[in-house]
């Protein structure tokens, strides 16, 4: 098999940072990413750069890199310092930072009964909640505004529970620079959203990017109704996995048991690492 032919079939099942329509998003933005080869073994990697005072630093996401990486990397980074958000357990060039967190991937499955069966008991019983509400699910391709109103309601979110996320303008420019891949569901009442949730698709894989839900979303188990007819609508078209973010057992238990009763299995990644070139 060439390389190119490998890197294709690769990048159906790339994490969403290391795949192209990621740096399509952030080329639209005027940041365009670095795509470096690495030979040993063949593979490309997709580096974010940042400039701070003198200091050139690079970004690795969801990617591994060896020791024998670092003078290629170095010559076509221009950086002299990469952080590296690594995709696997195991031993890597540098300093550790942060250990390692954890992903939910949900696999997807053609028939109901499969995706059903996955589910944590309590789960399924939200999800006939769900059903009983009487709510109206919407999908749509989410428009390429920075003020979408889910964007919006993302930023005071944010806000509100003081955690850091994605800033709108990248979610817009994901939706422009890639037509149709980023897919919003919106759940409503009387026409009005009381929840939504936004999936960014790459190649194979979903990634869950966005969920919002009020009061009254809460009140009827919305999420877990967007999230079961995005598993059955993007599994039609032809998704494979959708990769629900990471995993928190301790500061977000909620979050954690919402995930992993969907039927995701928990996933280590390769902790946080500081790499001199």
């Amino acid at each position: 098999m060439s390389f190119h032919t490998a890197h294709l079939t690769a990048l159906q099942t790339a994490p969403l940072q290391q795949h192209p329509a990621f740096g399509a998003a952030l080329s639209y933005l005027g940041r365009p990413a670095l795509n470096i080869f690495l030979p040993d073994p063949q593979r490309e990697v997709q580096v974010m750069r940042r400039r701070f005072g003198p200091l050139n630093l690079g970004l690795i996401s969801r990617a591994d890199i060896a020791g024998t990486d670092r003078l290629r990397l170095s010559n076509g980074t221009g950086c002299r310092l990469l952080l590296v958000n690594a995709e696997t357990p195991g031993a890597h060039p540098g300093l550790r930072v942060r250990s390692a967190g954890h992903v939910a991937e949900l696999a997807l499955a053609r028939g109901a009964e499969e995706m059903t069966a996955r589910m944590a008991q309590k789960w399924r019983n939200r999800l006939n909640r769900g059903f009983r509400a009487g709510l109206e699910v919407v999908e749509s391709a989410l428009p390429a505004d920075p003020g979408h109103w889910l964007l919006r309601q993302d930023q005071q979110q944010q806000k509100a529970r003081r955690y850091r996320g994605y800033p709108a303008v990248l979610a817009a420019a994901y939706a422009a620079a890639n037509r149709g891949q980023a897919r919003l569901f919106e759940a409503r009442d009387k026409g009005a959203p009381v929840a939504a949730m936004l999936f960014l698709c790459h190649g194979a894989v979903a990634s869950y990017h966005i969920g919002w839900s009020g009061a009254a979303g809460r009140r009827a188990c919305a999420h877990h109704l967007l999230l079961w007819r995005a598993m059955r609508v993007l599994a039609r078209r032809g998704v494979a996995r959708i990769d629900l973010g990471m995993v928190d057992a301790e500061t977000a238990p909620g979050l954690a048991r919402f995930k992993l009763g969907s039927g995701a299995t928990c996933r280590a990644l390769g902790g946080t690492w500081a790499v001199r070139l």
